[in-house]
């Protein structure tokens, strides 16, 4: 089960706020740019300042937040008739760059090393990218775990939450990051696997399937 299957009943708790924002004019493209300008500007901060380590309790607490932008941006779009093909492609795309800038600043930590963290950042691209190409074939925007984005928000929260508290990771820890690449790349396979047998099974019902590209 993928933290992303909790969805639902976190919008319906965002609903009223989405309600008051569409009131006062805001967009669904204006919401993602803006959760995007500030996951980079944190994780650029964190990575070339090295502040001290309490800085990483921004991590969590934005990756918190940070998940209500993208439920914000997708029910605007959705239930207040924002869809639009740019916002479609900034869906995406800030997403994956957002992820990148967050997970950049572990790069610093012992004892992860930068070619895991750097691979576990390749993956994650990859794994969106999986599960953007969906419809190209056929099947719906898939969101399959193990390691799906919101899953990836809660591990790298919890992280930058334990190291901001000043707790020294251990040794064994270093096997973290590789794990994480594993279970990320698993994601991307099950994405794909899954793509294809929805799509055949479409083609052989004869029907279309339902599009969950999260079109803004």
């Amino acid at each position: 089960m993928s933290i992303y299957e909790l969805k639902p009943r976190f919008q319906a708790l965002l609903r009223p706020l989405v309600v008051g924002l569409h009131v006062r004019g805001v967009t669904a493209n204006q919401v993602t740019l803006s959760a995007c300008v500030v996951s980079v500007a944190i994780g650029l901060w964190l990575y070339l300042a090295a502040p001290s380590l309490a800085a990483f309790g921004l991590i969590p607490a934005w990756m918190f937040l940070r998940m209500a932008f993208n439920a914000i941006d997708g029910m605007l779009a959705r239930e207040h008739h924002q869809q639009s093909r740019l916002g479609a492609f900034l869906n995406e795309l800030t997403d994956v760059v957002s992820d990148a800038a967050l997970y950049l600043p572990f790069v610093l930590v012992q004892p992860f090393s930068p070619f895991w963290v750097g691979t576990v950042i390749v993956l994650a691209g990859l794994s969106e990218f999986a599960g953007a190409l969906g419809p190209t074939v056929g099947a719906s925007r898939r969101y399959d775990g193990p390691l799906g984005k919101s899953d990836r928000a809660f591990v790298f929260g919890a992280l930058g939450l334990y190291v901001a508290l000043g707790g020294p990771l251990p040794g064994w820890t270093a096997v973290l990051m590789p794990l994480l690449a594993l279970l990320v790349a698993w994601t991307v396979v099950n994405r794909v696997r899954r793509a294809l047998a929805e799509a055949e099974a479409e083609a052989a019902d004869g029907t279309t399937p339902k599009q969950t590209t999260g079109i803004q």
